[in-house]
């Protein structure tokens, strides 16, 4: 195809290809001519002008197919437009002349057809270029459309379309002409021409003013004309035309000429218009008198949708401004519509014209007002209602009281009022909580205006009252308990009314229906009122007869709502539900048989009310209880639905007796058991299957059959793909609320008083239910299908024969009829079967099932040939039989080939496709060959269009099915889709939908192959794009949105291929489209696009806006033009009500925001605002303007009172839910940043990186995020507070440790503070700028009438804000404070008796605000600990007065709080145990929860239980666990059953000693029970709140010396443990693990040593070397695992060690760690790890037995020394330089302990010591040449052993002599730093233990003097140096020091002269380095510091040495001079320094 790509076409190329690829060839080169020439050289243009023009008028004339001939036109447009313009006019006269042409012949059509594309194309681009000819072509058009056949005309009328859009004005001289034509035109038989005269007189009506003035009306009546028989493009595309016309001639765009007698339309004048059609349709005055004369009506459904599409057009062209001013009025002329008694003559058409008038408000008041309008709408609507309400009541109390008023006089009202109630209820339950003004408005009275139409004689009218009493409770969840007790208290009060019962039983069931949709609920008590009214009801309905059904239905309603309440409550209530219904049937069938004999028709209407009622009941519990539903409930209701069986056989004998009175009755009465009998389990009715069966044939193929039930049968047991053969599907059309009347059959769809028991039912809109007729014929299919896999073989065989017999008897409609219901009755068998894998049968059971499916397949009816089809593939899936599979292809294979008419074609094409949907494929290339020739064929056959889709939808279901198998049919298959497509009519749209799903399929089915470079795969992809093509370009929307489909599939597998610069823009412009099809299309592809190029697509998006025309710049252009495709986006989301368009839209904004938010944070932060700023008035200022802080202070919380929201910018009156994801949008920015740059949250740096880079931080924008939270937190909605509040949490949590640059030691979010009297300058200077606070945003969740979620979210903000130490000042933190102390007197009063929500509000707000406050408590403790220590106390100086003052505003109520907390923790200790010991949890609940309320309070205790015990913990600790009186806490009733709070309670009073173990162990408890959890991976902090809780307890003596005698627990504390660092990677949950395990080991320990001082104390302490025998080993020394305290350590110990040094076990490290391996990095985290556990591995034989200490040793002195090595090899990378020290102390620990002196472990002690010190000599031995060797380490350590084991250890011989030559060998070291450390060792060891020192001084002192002497000679150079000489001084001196005073002179005359040697001589001292200088002086100073020390040998050797004199004196004498020049200095700096006592005299 690249040859294509050319300015000419390359017509070798071209010729050599066969017909179909040449087409394709043309096509590509138009679509490249056509990108290529707005963007060609003119000049380059003009010089092939010529010669491309002849080209493209020989395609004109080669036949071009429809999408070529478009593009054709559009192409040779552009050459004259671009080009040279002067021979245009010879094109437009050879198109004239091929349009003229009297060939009519089919194959000169599609030449005849493209020149009049060419020539509408001609005159649009090129306007008035082509005005001298325009005429005559028009004129030329026009004669020829009279001889046209549809696709002519259609094309003409398009071309005439742009004919009249290029010439504009010019054109005035035709436009009555072209009126004339369209005049016909727009009645035509086609639905194509009917869509292009609409198009087409659109265009007119720019410049035609005659068509909105003088015409109007008949050109509404042409429209009316237009609706009947149209479809739904037609409907569509009419209603735009008129709706448009209508609105011109209210607000006319252009002055109108006056003229006589003239005036303007008013509102009224276009409604009578409206309503002429509405009521009279488009008939002609003497048809329309004729049909008023007979009483019947004219008017098609068809027109009275299409009008309604009309009104709503016009109300959204004059837009939301003229709606809101003129809504009275229109409301007003609305009510005519349905209050009519021509609309109204049956029920059905009554109906119908209700939900047109429903769907005109809610389409016009939903989508165009914003919320302030609606509020304003719905004050409109109350006073309607008001006066409907009056009207009858007029009537009601006109003439004689006694009479009663026929329906006849309120049926004029009651429709009125069905419709406008519907739409206050859809108003306030989408307004939600914004509309609680509205409620509290007194002068609308909007309550009582809605309950008093309760009580209206009409039933319907009470019913949608009910309704929207339900909404407003959805809304407004407060109001259901108001609204409850209100409607209970007047049933009880007006229960002798009939309409009072009826109508406050409907809104009571409507009310407990809210509740499901309400997640707080109501309180469980209003469950038990409303069983007592149900129950009043019932019991006396018998006592009155005028009000006997009344009260029964309305008791049965009340029980039916009162199911949908959780379980825990309808189980109170199960045993007199039981009782009641055993009242409403008789004991046995006998009785049944006497109760026949009696009554009358009265009786047995209100009988059979009951009993459905009854079973309604029944039916309700057993769908929402389903747990309560148990054997023994289900065995005492089956001898009452045995009753009602029996009771159906005798039906028709009691219609027969009583007329019709009871029909209705008796039909309901059917249906209640058909549906009651489908949910129960079939064999527990078996007995009745007889009875059943019976009624149920009859139902379905007897003589009273509804018809037009299948309408609403068939499609719920078709395939749902299968349904688009049948048309656009509901679902898939925004007008689907009065398109489904077209499809409802006679019953004009469903209505709520069709069924009222659906009124409680969960749903957001409206219940529709059937008529009952209609629903007993589905409920009776439904129960066929339940029953018959439980029937006997020849039961099923004679059934299926007996419904046979009943379709070959019949003929016409009712045959078909029957053939339908019989039909959907078995697929729904088959559909049974599938599910519960039950085989069909045999042979005589399959044979007359296949009879049955295939004589639907043939039907003339393709909804039940589409059922047919599935019931096939059901049956060949249920049988499973190979042969039966193939004998059934091949006979739909010979159908296919012999059948010419298109039914049996269609049929047996889709079964094909449906047979390999069920069996994944036949594995048969053979048959999949035969398959795809067969539905080739058929495809292709264009005589048929019918047959071409159904054919191509069986083969996209083939392609999908097929997998791999198909790969061989792939080039051919988009041959044949393309070669389809270029030849297919715009007419045949269905086709074309058909070729777009297979399309579809074929992408789907190549997959990643489609990115290959192969020549097969370049074609199939080019394919591929020229098909998509092909479909963008159709007119039809549906096949626009499959192309789109289409390309979405190929970007995902080969997205370098699509091109995104044509993509997006074809995706923007159809947006806003006004199908929903197309627009869910667009966004899917979009939310696809933007995974993977969101910022690519929104520059796209904008490009797109600058390119287009003005005429083209719809209200989304610009928006798009102003803030992106993003804020297009948001545009679209609110204004949208599909859920799945919303949902992704939603996505498309979040994976928009993963990709390029950062990157543009400006942008997307302003959208955000923008959009939550968008609403009608400033809520935060309305919400907070009445509320003022206590005190005076001018700067409080009161200033953020007049921060009002920005502008609104490109948005307008957004809806709550769509500011409510701007927040949601918002916390994603925030998270996003969060894994970005860290100037996000960092002013400093973000300010400096902004100096050098144009980038942008979040940081900079935090004054926007704030403002932002505080409007969203003090909006009217909930739901907007509640993500505000949440965004402030995010924000808090994220800047709270921001510091502020410009201010050092404050942070940036202190300007945010409640503001008293800031400590903070900078927080004050910008408060004037910034009067958002903190506080003022959290207050008006405090507020009384605050939602408890909201206030719990409230506590937990607040709680961040005070524990994030951003509050500086006192006064600022007890404001906020207070908000917290207002919330905990509200939890201390308890629940209240007026509750508005479930009694789990109550828990969910006590346990947030119990939490709030242990939050803060422990982030009080933790700063007054911070205070405390010692290492910061500059820290603590950043605390300031707040952090001080925080932990006294805590203890003020600290003594609640810890009552409070332990109860919490208590009723959460219960409610966690195992369901076997949910016999121990309290019959009446807790503190803060109820029996009925376990299930919904669980989850609000699990996230608060861990922060509370902490708390509670760290309460506990700073008490010690000692018991205070602290008072009564305020506590209004004892705080828990078992007063584990120190309860006032009259419980058996406890010692302190027993409560303070309660307490314990239940601290214990439930930490030890969470952290044993498997389910509590993802729950960290909750993991450290349990361990921080025991560390707390471990703290304090008592509970220590608790763990620490019981050693099980201890123990199990330790597994705990081991198992949560085994399987926890955290570091700091091991950290506080091996806190825990050191105070566990402290605890074992202070009770052994307690021990074992009382024995000795005991024993008279006689032994003082003998301890008793406590400690764990006893006298045996064996560790029993999972007992033993000392083993459980170990092993956790262990466990630490090896994670961080694997290669301590070289088997688990494997050989890659040996000696040769990697080193391992630790991190300073890792060096306390493998510290601490060394640290608890050196305390464990102190808790030993001496047998015991004797078991453990070996191991723990294998790891230490282990972990030494690794060391000292270098195998360990340590970023601390605590890892030795730490080694070293347990070593010592080790050394030290009391056991190795022990009498009865002594010898063993020495003998492993001995071990451990040879195997620390054989490491140096071994690794002192590996180049990393640790020397220093090596020397420490032995020194650690040398000084601190015994000397039985260490002087025994060799180890003694191995150990000296070791010093000896580091003494000879060439490193400084060694020779340092060592010297200074030995310093350690000269002066340790005698018998440790003399070997070494003997063995050492000849090498260190020898040393010191080569000193004079060397001397040291660097720093280093001179320290090692330094320290070998110092180890000299301790030797001299170290030795007997009889030796000492001759060690001290040894050492003189080597000190003297260190001198410098007096010359050489200036010029000496400084490591010489600084010996010489150190040097000096010994001698002054010794020779007075030993004068005698001082003045000896002075006397026998004259050189040293010498030396000695002229280095006093330098110092002195040096001592003298400094003193000046020293004086004049003394006089300005204050002087300063020494205490010591150095002299």
């Amino acid at each position: 195809m690249e040859q294509a790509h050319g300015l000419l076409l390359n017509e070798e190329t071209c010729s050599q290809l066969r017909e179909h690829q040449r087409a394709e060839f043309i096509f590509e080169w138009l679509r490249f001519l056509k990108k290529l020439l707005p963007t060609t050289d003119r000049a380059n243009l003009k010089q092939n002008q010529k010669r491309l023009v002849e080209q493209l008028t020989r395609v004109l004339t080669s036949s071009p197919g429809p999408p070529t001939r478009c593009l054709l036109a559009h192409c040779l447009a552009l050459v004259y437009r671009v080009g040279e313009s002067l021979t245009s006019s010879l094109t437009v006269d050879r198109c004239n002349d091929i349009v003229r042409s009297k060939d009519d012949s089919p194959s000169f059509l599609p030449t005849r057809l493209a020149a009049v594309a060419c020539l509408g194309m001609l005159y649009e681009q090129l306007g008035r270029l082509l005005i001298n000819s325009f005429k005559e072509t028009v004129a030329n058009l026009l004669k020829s459309m009279k001889s046209a056949e549809s696709q002519g005309r259609c094309e003409i009328m398009l071309c005439i379309e742009k004919i009249l859009k290029g010439l504009g004005m010019s054109a005035m001289s035709c436009h009555r002409d072209i009126y004339k034509a369209a005049r016909t035109s727009l009645t035509d038989r086609s639905m194509a021409v009917r869509c292009a005269t609409a198009k087409c007189l659109l265009e007119l009506q720019r410049e035609a003013i005659f068509l909105w003035s003088t015409e109007l009306e008949n050109v509404a009546t042409l429209c009316f004309r237009a609706f009947e028989g149209s479809n739904y493009d037609v409907r569509v595309m009419i209603s735009k035309l008129l709706g448009t016309l209508l609105a011109s001639a209210l607000e006319p765009r252009q002055a109108i000429a006056p003229r006589p007698g003239s005036k303007r339309n008013s509102l009224e004048e276009v409604m009578e218009l409206l309503s002429s059609g509405f009521l009279r349709g488009g008939a002609g005055f003497l048809r329309a008198s004729g049909d008023m004369l007979k009483g019947t009506s004219s008017v098609s459904r068809d027109v009275r949708v299409g009008i309604t599409q009309t009104c709503v057009v016009f109300v959204s062209i004059l837009g939301g401004s003229w709606l809101e001013t003129h809504f009275s009025s229109l409301l007003s002329l609305l009510t005519v519509w349905v209050s009519h008694t021509r609309a109204t003559q049956c029920p059905a058409d009554a109906v119908a014209c209700r939900c047109c008038v429903s769907f005109i408000l809610r389409t016009t008041l939903g989508s165009l007002l914003g919320e302030k309008a609606q509020i304003a709408a719905a004050k409109e609507i109350c006073q309607m209602i008001s006066k409907q309400k009056r009207v009858v009541d007029a009537a009601l109390h006109e003439g004689n009281v006694e009479t009663r008023v026929s329906p006849a006089d309120v049926a004029a009202s009651q429709h009125v009022l069905v419709c406008i109630l519907l739409e206050l209820g859809s108003l306030l339950q989408h307004l939600s909580s914004t509309a609680l003004p509205l409620l509290q408005d007194t002068s609308i009275g909007m309550f009582d205006t809605v309950i008093s139409v309760l009580l209206q004689p009409s039933a319907s009218a009470r019913l949608a009252a009910a309704w929207c009493l339900r909404c407003v409770a959805v809304g407004m969840p407060a109001q259901v308990a108001v609204m409850l007790d209100r409607c209970t208290e007047r049933l009880n009060a007006l229960k002798s009314c009939p309409e009072a019962v009826a109508g406050y039983s409907a809104a009571i069931a409507a009310l407990l229906g809210a509740v499901q949709l309400c997640p707080l609920g109501i309180p469980h008590s209003k469950g038990k009122v409303v069983m007592t009214v149900a129950e009043n009801l019932l019991r006396s309905a018998a006592q009155n007869s005028r009000i006997s059904i009344q009260r029964t239905q309305g008791g049965w309603l009340l029980l039916s709502a009162l199911s949908t309440l959780c379980p825990t409550v309808v189980e109170h209530h199960l045993p007199q539900m039981l009782l009641l219904w055993k009242c409403a049937f008789p004991l046995s069938v006998k009785d049944l048989e006497s109760e026949l004999r009696h009554g009358d028709s009265f009786t047995w209407q209100v009988t059979l009310e009951g009993r459905a009622g009854a079973l309604c009941a029944m039916k309700s519990l057993v769908v929402h209880c389903k747990d309560l539903i148990t054997d023994d409930v289900i065995s005492r209701l089956l001898p009452l639905l045995s009753c009602a069986v029996a009771l159906l056989t005798q039906l028709p004998s009691l219609i027969k007796s009583y007329g019709k009175q009871i029909k209705n009755a008796a039909t309901v009465f059917r249906l209640t058991v058909y549906e009651i009998l489908t949910l129960l389990q079939p064999k527990t009715y078996e007995e009745s299957f007889g009875t059943v069966l019976k009624q149920l044939l009859n139902d379905l193929t007897g003589p009273e059959i509804t018809a037009g039930a299948g309408l609403n049968l068939l499609p719920m047991l078709c395939y749902s793909q299968d349904l688009a053969l049948l048309g656009p599907g509901l679902q898939d059309m925004d007008q689907h609320y009065i398109e489904e009347q077209l499809l409802g059959g006679g019953s004009g769809g469903g209505t709520l008083e069709n069924d009222p028991f659906t009124i409680f039912e969960t749903a957001q809109e409206v219940p529709t239910p059937l008529p009952p007729a209609y629903a007993l014929t589905a409920a009776a299919v439904q129960l066929f299908g339940v029953i018959f896999p439980h029937l006997g073989i020849q039961q099923r065989a004679q059934i299926l024969e007996q419904f046979c017999g009943f379709v070959r008897q019949l003929k016409g409609a009712r045959q078909q009829m029957v053939q339908s219901h019989v039909a959907a009755a078995f697929c729904c068998t088959l559909k049974c079967l599938a599910s519960s894998r039950r085989d069909l049968g045999p042979e005589e059971v399959q044979r007359p099932a296949l009879s049955l499916l295939l004589g639907a397949l043939e039907s003339s009816n393709p909804l039940l040939r589409c059922m047919a089809a599935e019931g096939l593939a059901r049956l060949v899936q249920v049988l499973n039989d190979p042969s039966f599979t193939v004998s059934i292809t091949l006979m739909s294979f010979d159908k296919l080939k012999t059948a010419r008419d298109a039914i049996t074609r269609t049929g047996h094409a889709l079964a094909l496709g449906a047979v390999y949907r069920y069996l994944g494929g036949i594995s048969s290339t053979q048959f999949l060959s035969a398959c795809v020739g067969v539905l080739f064929t058929l495809s292709q056959d264009s005589t048929s269009p019918e047959v071409q889709m159904w054919a191509l939808h069986a083969l996209s279901m083939v392609v999908d099915l097929a997998g791999h198998l198909y790969h061989c049919h792939m080039e051919a298959s988009f041959t044949l889709v393309l070669r389809l497509l270029l030849s297919t009519p715009h007419t045949h749209v269905e086709v074309q939908q058909s070729l777009g799903r297979c399309l579809n399929a074929l992408i789907t089915s190549m997959g990643p192959d489609l990115q290959g470079e192969g020549v097969v795969v370049c074609t199939v992809r080019t394919s591929c794009l020229m098909g998509c093509a092909v479909m963008q370009d159709s007119p039809d929307s549906l096949v626009q949105a499959e192309a789109i489909s289409c390309l979405q599939q190929l970007h995902m597998f080969a997205p370098r291929f699509v091109n995104l610069a044509s993509l997006v823009p074809s995706l923007c412009i159809n947006l806003c489209s006004s199908y929903l099809s197309l627009r869910r299309a667009v966004v899917a592809c979009l939310r696809q696009l933007a995974q993977r190029e969101a910022i690519e697509v929104s520059e796209h998006a904008v490009a797109l806006v600058k390119e287009l025309p003005r005429r083209d710049n719809t209200q989304l252009d610009v928006t798009i033009k102003e803030v992106g495709l993003e804020g297009a986006l948001f545009s679209l989301l609110d204004r949208q009500s599909d859920p799945h368009l919303c949902r992704d839209i939603q996505e498309t904004l979040v994976h928009m925001i993963s990709s390029a938010a950062e990157g543009n944070l400006a942008h997307w932060l302003k959208l955000c605002k923008d959009v939550l700023s968008a609403s009608a008035e400033s809520a935060a200022a309305a919400s907070l303007e009445t509320q003022q802080e206590e005190d005076g202070d001018r700067y409080d919380d009161g200033s953020a009172f007049h921060a009002k929201p920005e502008s609104s910018g490109p948005f307008n009156n957004l809806r709550w839910s769509t500011r409510v994801f701007s927040m949601e949008c918002v916390c994603r920015i925030i998270a996003q940043c969060e894994n970005g740059d860290p100037a996000h949250f960092n002013m400093a740096l973000a300010q400096e990186k902004r100096l050098h880079e144009s980038t942008d931080f979040l940081v900079l924008h935090l004054a926007d995020l704030i403002r932002m939270a505080f409007m969203a937190a003090t909006d009217h909605s909930d739901q907007l507070r509640l993500a505000g509040l949440q965004t402030l949490l995010v924000i808090i949590c994220k800047f709270s440790n921001v510091p502020e640059p410009e201010f050092p030691g404050h942070v940036i979010l202190e300007q945010y503070q409640a503001n008293g009297s800031s400590t903070s300058c900078r927080a004050r200077d910008l408060l004037f700028q910034n009067p958002i606070t903190v506080g003022a945003a959290l207050r008006p969740a405090f507020n009384v009438d605050a939602p408890p979620d909201v206030t719990a979210k409230a506590c937990q903000v607040c709680s961040a804000w005070i524990a994030s130490g951003v509050i500086s000042d006192l006064h600022d933190l007890r404001r906020v404070h207070q908000l917290l102390a207002s919330s905990l007197t509200k939890v201390q009063a308890g629940r209240d008796s007026s509750q508005l929500y479930n009694e789990s509000t109550f828990t969910m707000e006590a346990l947030a605000v119990l939490k709030a406050w242990a939050e803060l408590y422990i982030t009080a403790v933790q700063n007054s600990r911070q205070r405390e220590s010692p290492c910061s106390q500059q820290q603590s100086e950043e605390v300031g007065a707040a952090g001080a003052g925080l932990l006294k505003l805590v203890q003020t109520d600290l003594a609640t709080l810890s009552r409070l907390w332990l109860a919490v923790l208590q009723d959460h200790a219960l409610l966690t145990l195992p369901p076997q010991y949910s016999n121990q949890l309290p019959s009446t609940g807790g503190l803060f929860y109820t029996a009925e309320t376990v299930k919904q309070a669980l989850p609000h205790y699990c996230s608060a239980w861990a922060t509370i015990l902490h708390a509670t913990a760290l309460w506990l600790n700073s008490t010690g666990f000692i018991m205070v009186d602290e008072g009564p806490a305020n506590l209004s009733r004892p705080v828990t059953p078992t007063s584990m709070g120190q309860s006032t309670s009259l419980c058996s009073v406890k010692s302190p000693e027993d409560l303070n173990t309660d307490r314990l162990h239940l601290i214990l408890g439930i930490s030890v029970e969470f952290l044993c959890s498997p389910h509590s991976g993802d729950q960290m902090e909750y993991i450290d709140s349990c361990l921080q809780a025991l560390q707390a307890l471990l703290e304090v003596p008592w509970p220590r010396s608790k763990v620490g005698n019981d050693q099980a627990l201890s123990v199990e504390l330790l597994s705990v443990l081991h198992r949560l660092i085994f399987t926890r990677e955290s570091p700091s949950i091991h950290m506080a693990v091996l806190e825990l395990v050191r105070q566990i080991v402290c605890a074992a320990q202070e009770h052994v040593k307690e021990k074992r001082h009382s024995a000795e104390v005991d024993d008279g302490a006689e032994e003082k070397e003998t301890f008793p025998e406590f400690g764990e080993g006893r006298d045996t020394g064996g560790l029993v695992p999972g007992k033993s305290l000392v083993f459980g350590a170990l092993e956790l110990c262990l466990c630490t060690l090896v994670r961080k040094l694997p290669q301590l076990i070289p088997k688990l490290a494997g050989s890659s760690l040996g000696r040769g391996g990697q080193p391992c990095s630790l991190s300073n985290t890792d060096c306390r790890l493998v510290t601490s556990a060394l640290a608890i591995l050196s305390e464990l034989p102190s808790i030993c037995s001496p047998e015991g200490s004797v078991s453990v040793l070996p191991t723990v002195l294998y790891l230490l020394l282990g972990v030494l090595r690794e060391v000292m090899k270098g195998s360990v990378e340590a970023e601390s330089e605590q890892l030795v020290p730490g080694i070293l102390q347990a070593l010592r620990t080790v050394l030290t302990s009391p056991m190795s002196r022990a009498e009865k472990s002594r010898g063993a002690w020495t003998e492993l010591l001995r071990c451990a010190l040879q195997t620390l000599l054989e490491f140096w031995s071994e690794d002192k040449t590996e180049p990393g060797m640790d020397e220093v380490t090596m020397l420490t350590a032995l020194t650690v052993f040398l000084l601190h084991a015994s000397a039985e250890v260490t002087t025994v011989e060799p180890l003694q002599t191995c150990c000296i030559q070791t010093f000896r060998a580091s003494l000879e070291s060439k490193e400084p730093l060694v020779l340092s450390r060592s010297y200074q060792l030995l310093v350690s060891l000269f002066q340790g233990p005698a018998q440790v020192a003399r070997p070494f001084i003997l063995a050492l002192g000849g090498c260190l003097v020898s040393q010191l002497e080569g000193v004079e000679k060397s001397r040291p150079q660097s720093p280093a140096e001179l320290q090692a000489v330094q320290d070998a001084v110092l180890a000299l001196e301790a030797l001299v020091f170290a030795a007997d005073e009889t030796h000492r002179p001759h060690l001290v005359a040894m050492l003189l002269p080597i000190l003297i040697s260190l001198l410098l001589d007096e010359n050489a001292l200036a010029s000496a380095p400084a490591a010489s200088r600084s010996l010489h002086e150190s040097a000096l100073r010994d001698l002054m510091c010794i020779g007075p020390q030993h004068s005698a040998v001082f003045k000896s050797l002075m006397a026998s040495a004259p050189h040293m004199k010498a030396r000695l004196e002229g280095a006093v004498k330098g110092n002195q001079e040096s001592v003298n020049t400094k003193t000046p200095a020293a004086q004049v700096f003394s006089k300005s320094t204050p002087s300063i006592q020494l205490k010591i005299n150095f002299l």
